[in-house]
């Protein structure tokens, strides 16, 4: 009696693990996750960058390492920016922060996420502005993406300061 439910539940899965629903959904739960990295010897008032390249947990689970071909119309609908060390690190000490999301090479720019306007008193985490005026379809394609961040420090910090940025997306499924 059991083995008929697990057969049809196993047959559901592997149906709509190759469809375009499900990989909008894997690529609507699971993040871009990204460190940047502020180093100790960035000066108040100056602009800096600092790069890294992001990944999305479901990349793990699939042959060629992302099966983003199956949706469309992607866009940023959340970012997030928190201290990982030192944890107590005031996202304050910045004055603004652009977010950029590119290919690995840097080609396909795009501005996803900003803030302009961090109080200093905001403590180790906040919630940037989101820019979803553009599609990142062909961006989640690759099996990775390059984040620039573009800042400006408040004050000095002591150490260098790892902060953890996380951008979430939505999918649709691919219609072709």
């Amino acid at each position: 009696m059991i083995k008929k439910p697990l057969l049809i539940s196993i047959a559901f899965s592997l149906l709509f693990t190759g469809c375009g629903m499900f990989e909008s959904i894997v690529k609507s739960t699971f993040p871009y996750t990204t460190n940047i990295v502020i180093p100790a010897s960035s000066v108040p008032g100056k602009e800096y960058t600092a790069i890294s390249m992001a990944t999305s947990f479901d990349q793990d689970f699939t042959r060629d390492g992302n099966n983003a071909n199956q949706v469309s119309g992607v866009r940023i609908i959340s970012a997030k920016l928190r201290s990982i060390e030192p944890t107590n690190f005031n996202i304050g000490n910045i004055i603004s922060a652009k977010i950029y999301m590119s290919k690995p090479d840097g080609k396909d720019e795009v501005m996803v996420a900003s803030r302009t306007d961090i109080t200093a008193d905001v403590g180790n985490s906040i919630v940037l502005d989101i820019d979803n005026s553009s599609f990142l379809d062909q961006l989640i394609r690759m099996p990775n993406v390059r984040i620039r961040m573009v800042y400006v420090l408040r004050n000095n910090t002591a150490v260098d300061t790892n902060l953890r940025l996380v951008l979430g997306l939505s999918a649709y499924p691919n219609n072709n």
